[in-house]
């Protein structure tokens, strides 16, 4: 009881008592929206890591979603909702596995440890293919139309990046301060 109350009250004072929001907007330079792109701001204070658990599908010899923005740390699930044989693979240095030929939900996720996008595929079906962009920071997300919001964060500065498939050059960072029921807007534009 009392080791709960503890982690209790941690937990609701790490919580900022009111919370910003900011939108960001991606763009090629015509101005058309890029899809799936990922945006996430790293604040400058630490933030406690979490234990998360995500998925990517294998629906139609396709990853559902195509492209999956996690926190450093999270563990990703490969369920193959397929009825034929997949075998997920990553050469990427942000993180390198190979899973077995399998159908159906694998024993074990794969913890994504470090930073950095990782190209995924199938050995079997080397049409598939999708990414897992693991991110340093809870305040994420995946762009719908070009626009996202991210909303839920606290006081303080940050950095904003993005990521979109095919990126030849990252755009430059953002920093902004935020208050802590403050709203603010971003603009990227994307370079093909």
């Amino acid at each position: 009881m009392c080791r709960s109350v503890f982690v209790l009250a941690a937990l609701l004072i790490a919580l900022p008592l009111a919370a910003a929001s900011l939108e960001v907007n991606i763009t090629y330079p015509d101005g058309t929206a890029v899809p799936n792109a990922v945006a996430y701001a790293v604040p400058a204070r630490t933030i406690p890591m979490s234990r998360t658990v995500a998925a990517v599908d294998q629906v139609n010899r396709t990853f559902v979603p195509h492209v999956l923005p996690v926190r450093v740390g999270t563990w990703v699930e490969f369920p193959n909702s397929d009825n034929v044989l997949h075998q997920v693979y990553s050469i990427s240095p942000a993180k390198r596995f190979q899973s077995p030929l399998y159908i159906g939900k694998p024993a074990r996720p794969i913890q994504f440890d470090k930073a950095g996008v990782v190209a995924i595929g199938c050995n079997v079906h080397e049409q598939m293919n999708g990414f897992i962009v693991v991110v340093p920071t809870p305040y994420f997300g995946t762009a719908v139309n070009g626009r996202l919001t991210l909303d839920g964060l606290g006081a303080d500065d940050y950095t904003v990046r993005v990521w979109y498939e095919g990126m030849l050059k990252e755009p430059e960072p953002r920093y902004l301060k935020l208050a802590a029921d403050g709203t603010a807007a971003l603009a990227f534009v994307a370079v093909k």
